[in-house]
């Protein structure tokens, strides 16, 4: 039996799945990754401060312009649309599987898809909220306005995404350790588990169906079950639907 049709077999077995997806599982739908050759991380361009410095709450609230600026450009991709791996994901719930997808991912996609049990660890570019008052704002909220976005009351908005120097959400975190230890099968797809704590979320998987489907290797490769070092929409398609 090939590594694929395994899969498949494993999939059509399990009832409970769970998926943790990163950053390259949004790169079909054109959006850069963050830590390959060409990825985000590896461009700096016009501005004053590498991408990671960009993204941290410290530079939020003191270059918030720039911040804006940056995010603008590289975080938001309002004509991106989900991929086959999405929509993959997708079916698999429209055949009666209870599928958890936990992503790391802030651009939406997931859900565009269909997919409707999707534990955004990150945050999403399409909940924004005023810093001053909670007012929401939505992501159209955010590009019909110029510079720093701000609210009826004055104050600033801000996306609803973890920067770096935040924390996740306590209450994702646990739901999503929860949906990981629950599931007779994990499937991690395009991240390259460097970063904490969504990589260690990994350890809470008890079965022995755990599935890493990512063009490079992980420090986690060791844990799995089945490697695909492979584009994922080569792998995660409509051929592991039928029976």
């Amino acid at each position: 039996m090939s590594a694929k049709q395994q899969l498949k077999s494993w999939i059509h077995e399990a009832d409970k799945i769970a998926v943790l997806t990163g950053a390259g599982f949004s790169v079909p739908s054109g959006i850069p990754d963050f830590r390959s050759a060409g990825g985000l991380y590896s461009e700096r361009g016009e501005f004053s401060a590498p991408p990671e410095t960009i993204l941290s709450r410290t530079f939020f609230f003191s270059h918030t312009s720039e911040f804006y600026e940056f995010y603008r450009k590289k975080m938001i991709y309002p004509d991106a649309k989900p991929n086959i791996a999405h929509q993959t994901l997708a079916k698999l719930e429209e055949m009666g599987k209870d599928v958890a997808i936990i992503t790391q991912n802030i651009d939406g996609l997931h859900q565009a898809a269909g997919s409707r049990k999707v534990i955004e660890l990150h945050g999403s570019i399409h909940r924004n909220y005023c810093i001053q008052c909670h007012t929401f704002y939505s992501l159209e909220d955010i590009l019909s306005k110029e510079g720093v976005p701000r609210c009826r009351c004055g104050g600033i908005i801000k996306p609803d995404v973890v920067l770096y120097e935040e924390p996740l959400n306590q209450k994702d975190l646990i739901r999503a350790m929860k949906a990981i230890e629950d599931a007779e099968l994990l499937i991690v797809a395009g991240t390259s588990l460097n970063v904490q704590p969504a990589a260690s979320l990994v350890y809470y998987y008890k079965g022995h169906r755990f599935v890493m489907i990512n063009l490079s290797e992980t420090p986690y490769d060791h844990y799995a079950n089945l490697i695909f070092h492979e584009p994922l929409e080569t792998i995660l398609n409509d051929e592991l639907l039928v029976e």
